[in-house]
């Protein structure tokens, strides 16, 4: 009888962890996928169930999903088609917490939560400065995103910001601040801040020896690395660099075009996605940041976790509260070439505090960040 009592406690105990679901586009390599992950991975240590709810099962990360995570495939290839097969989650297995991620699938996301009755807790997540991101990326004008916005966002339990600059930008397009609340990505996981034997990092590095530059992101418009590789070709000739930009996307073929025509064939190389950037990070003796916009910047919290001091364009929003408004590492004015050469040349010079830069990394780590969040949904475990 005493053993058929603590089975049952031991069923009841596995019945009660609770499930959280992640509803987000798919798994190519990018940021919010990336911490998705993390924080999947952080909340499945700590007895917190995970879905993970893909519009469509595809991407780079589809073999970096941790164990114990479910994944559940939509097959939504376009937003409009969202609404049936999230209706059905929601009424066939609700989760104690739908927490969707970028606009318009957030906004999207509303509709059928509401038709199924409101079955759990629905929290909107933005990860990107979305009046930029709109304008430029989406080609859509202010007006009709702050009028979705309005319409939709404050049916939801809450919202999330990545940053603040992001939250000012929701509340400019009418997100109602009083369910608006602000926590970092958790971009540091425990990278180490070991430096990479030289031998090592010739295998990295093609020219030696030289000043070694690092940036790491998609190719795209938001990034700007052309305003990165101008740069570069300003940099003083007494000062021998090497740059290498890690990831691919749809620009890749302008900025090839753009260093032959600045002349850096020698100088800049592009390997394209790299699944574990870290020994980069390691051999590194600059990461620059040359964005256009950002929404948090979990690239300048990966350099700083590894030692290597950053040199970031003051972009909303995100970088200057990474590095405390320069405190932490270098902010220059966006899409200003000149300004970005010297900082490059004087951070290249400039003694660095490598175990400073790690300190402040450990503000966004990822254990910390996903305690973070499960008491903000109000979410307990029972790890």
């Amino acid at each position: 009888m005493r053993g058929s009592a603590i089975l049952i406690l031991c069923c009841v105990t596995v019945l009660a962890e609770p499930r959280v679901a992640l509803l987000i586009p798919d798994l190519r390599c990018g940021g919010l996928e990336r911490l998705s992950l993390d924080l999947a991975s952080c909340w499945l240590q700590a007895g917190v169930q995970v879905d993970l709810l893909l519009c469509q099962v595809q991407g780079e990360l589809l073999t970096s999903i941790p164990s114990g995570a479910r994944v559940i495939g939509l097959r939504a290839t376009r937003l409009r088609q969202l609404v049936s097969p999230l209706h059905r989650y929601l009424t066939e297995e609700p989760p104690d917490l739908l927490w969707a991620h970028l606009w318009p699938l957030t906004s999207i996301a509303v509709i059928p939560w509401l038709l199924a009755g409101r079955p759990c807790p629905l929290w909107l997540a933005e990860h990107t400065t979305l009046t930029w991101s709109a304008r430029y990326e989406l080609q859509l004008p202010t007006w009709l995103v702050s009028l979705v916005l309005r319409l939709t966002y404050p049916w939801a339990t809450g919202l999330t910001a990545v940053s603040s600059g992001v939250a000012e930008d929701l509340v400019g397009l009418g997100a109602p601040s009083s369910r608006l609340s602000v926590v970092p990505n958790p971009a540091a996981v425990g990278r180490s801040a070991q430096r990479l034997f030289a031998l090592e990092s010739r295998s990295l590095w093609s020219m030696q020896p030289t000043h070694k530059i690092l940036s790491v992101g998609n190719l795209k418009e938001q990034k700007n690395h052309a305003l990165l590789l101008e740069a570069l070709s300003l940099v003083s000739c007494d000062l021998p660099v090497e740059l290498v930009i890690l990831g691919d996307g749809p620009c890749r073929a302008a900025l090839e075009q753009r260093i032959h025509h600045l002349g850096l064939q020698g100088q800049v190389s592009m390997p394209g996605f790299v699944s574990d950037p870290s020994p980069w990070y390691r051999s590194a003796d600059l990461f620059v940041l040359s964005s256009s916009w950002e929404g948090f910047g979990n690239v300048l919290v990966e350099a700083m976790e590894c030692g290597l001091p950053v040199v970031s364009t003051d972009c909303p929003s995100g970088p200057a509260e990474i590095l405390g408004d320069g405190r932490f590492g270098t902010l220059v004015e966006p899409g200003n070439p000149l300004a970005l050469a010297k900082a490059i040349q004087q951070a290249l010079t400039a003694p660095v505090d490598r175990e400073a830069l790690v300190r402040r990394s450990q503000d966004f780590a990822c254990s910390t960040i996903a305690e973070r969040y499960l008491k903000l949904f109000g979410i307990s475990h029972h790890a």
